[in-house]
């Protein structure tokens, strides 16, 4: 198990000049321990060492959660919605990193919702819940609507893009290569920006796109 020093030690590109909750290392080594005992009974992620845990899932989400500070998106405690959870990426170290969003985790395969129940309650993350469900079948919108590493994942876009609220946003972290798709998707009645590249990844960017009516 990773010591929490070496966590903050991995996750500094990712965070940069950000100013963190005080216990915000201690909340990701529980959660990376709850994960790594999870992930021997159920397959959570197909990542298996903790380095690369931390960096891949863990430093991905929080640049994300850098991306919307920076850009003024989380100042108003928005509500939040992250479609296809699995493991809690990137919804779960965003709340982490801003703990006064409301969070829905939105999750369709049992299992993992009980995963991500268990995650809220060892964390004890307040203004957070677990949708176990479809997405198609949550009957809410929320203001940011974050969408990272799902299966299908051109189905699963224009749902996203619906549960968006007027005036809100949709945060995407995907590869380069799918952002012909992305905005293809987003034609009329979207602001959208330049990706953001994330730190040691291959490609990947956080890609913000806002509802403009």
């Amino acid at each position: 198990m990773l010591p929490v020093t070496r966590i903050a030690e991995l996750l500094q590109p990712f965070l940069g000049d950000e100013t963190v909750p005080p216990a915000l290392f201690d909340q990701l080594h529980a959660y990376l321990d709850l994960l790594l005992r999870w992930n021997a009974r159920m397959n959570l992620t197909a990542v298996r060492s903790p380095e690369q845990i931390v960096t891949r899932h863990f430093g991905e989400s929080l640049f994300a959660s850098r991306v919307l500070q920076r850009a003024g998106l989380l100042a108003i405690t928005p509500s939040l919605s992250d479609i296809g959870s699995g493991a809690g990426f990137p919804g779960v170290p965003i709340k982490l990193l801003t703990p006064a969003i409301p969070l829905t985790l939105i999750e369709s395969q049992n299992k993992k919702a009980t995963f991500l129940r268990e995650v809220l309650r060892t964390l004890k993350l307040t203004a957070a819940e677990v949708f176990c469900g479809r997405a198609e079948a949550w009957d809410k919108a929320a203001a940011i609507v974050t969408l990272r590493a799902v299966e299908k994942f051109e189905t699963v876009l224009p749902v996203a893009v619906g549960l968006v609220a007027p005036g809100g946003t949709l945060c995407l972290l995907i590869g380069e290569a799918q952002l012909p798709k992305v905005r293809s998707a987003l034609r009329c009645g979207w602001y959208m920006t330049d990706g953001q590249v994330i730190p040691d990844s291959q490609g990947r960017i956080v890609y913000l796109a806002s509802r403009t009516r």
